[in-house]
């Protein structure tokens, strides 16, 4: 399973997911799952970002990194507000 750097105290779980290749059958795949808001928090406590530079940051180099099928998942907690 693939790791993003720096980040392991944001690892919540891991989630087994489907893939295909062209020409190959379908296989699962486990992916580790992170926390964005732990891995937002750290970004601002031990980087020194703010939260905007530290959602930027996340967006752009580890949401918008493919790395294959095993690319980790990146979870986001929200309330229900009903």
């Amino acid at each position: 399973m693939l790791k993003i750097d720096g980040h392991d105290d944001a690892i919540v779980g891991k989630a087994c997911i489907w893939v295909s290749a062209v020409g190959v059958s379908w296989s699962k795949e486990d992916v580790l799952i992170y926390s964005g808001i732990k891995i937002l928090n750290e970004l601002v406590e031990r980087d020194g970002m703010s939260a905007e530079e530290a959602l930027e940051y996340i967006d752009f180099n580890i949401e918008g990194a493919y790395m294959g099928p095993d690319t980790p998942i990146i979870m986001w907690e929200y309330e229900d507000e009903e």
